[in-house]
């Protein structure tokens, strides 16, 4: 058996819920630092940046299932939905964390968004996910039909660039950091669709 069939051997025993508690778990376990000072001196700022740092590696793990099976044989597929939702709902409490305890004005986020690029491009990033996150079931999937259902989850690509792009314009001066997350994003959306092309060619 070959590397990826052993691999994907293992996959097969491990179910996918732990991921919801493991990653439930480490953002109470975020928030309860932020309370207690293990967060540094700026708790608020670093909290939301933990959550959002997060939920930017989860857009990117999301992206690789695919290409990872397509290339290398290794198959993620079980844990999409878990991977997905898990992401959204980090990328939602960074949200909580910018509205409830960082802006603490519904009027000033308003103003945030409008002002301030960073902010303009994570709310469209934000907001495209949501939908994804409402039709992550079965019974959208039915209901929905699944050449429909995949059309709307396409949304995850230019989310994750927005993603990326918001990361980059936020951080002060140059760092390497965003400029890997948008690469790498970009790469798995390149190879996405060379292999897309390569089918509709075959």
């Amino acid at each position: 058996m070959d590397v990826a069939g052993i691999i994907n051997g293992g996959l097969r025993r491990v179910p996918a819920w732990p991921l919801y508690i493991v990653v439930a778990g480490w953002a109470c376990w975020m928030f309860w630092l932020g309370l207690t000072g293990g967060l540094g001196a700026e708790p608020i700022n670093a909290l939301e940046r933990e959550y959002g740092a997060m939920g930017l590696k989860g857009l990117v793990l999301g992206l690789m299932v695919t290409p990872l099976r397509k290339y290398t044989g290794v198959n993620l597929l079980k844990f999409r939905r878990a991977i997905g939702v898990s992401t959204f709902f980090l990328i939602l409490a960074h949200f909580t964390v910018f509205v409830v305890l960082d802006v603490q004005s519904l009027e000033r986020v308003w103003t945030e968004i409008v002002k301030r690029p960073y902010v303009t491009v994570g709310m469209a990033a934000f907001l495209m996910l949501i939908p994804l996150a409402v039709t992550s079931n079965n019974l959208s999937l039915r209901r929905m039909g699944g050449a429909a259902w995949r059309q709307l989850h396409k949304l995850t690509y230019p989310a994750a660039i927005l993603g990326a792009v918001h990361y980059l314009w936020l951080v002060k001066g140059f760092q390497w950091e965003p400029i890997i997350y948008l690469g790498i994003i970009l790469v798995l959306l390149a190879a996405r669709i060379r292999w897309q092309r390569r089918l509709a060619m075959a």
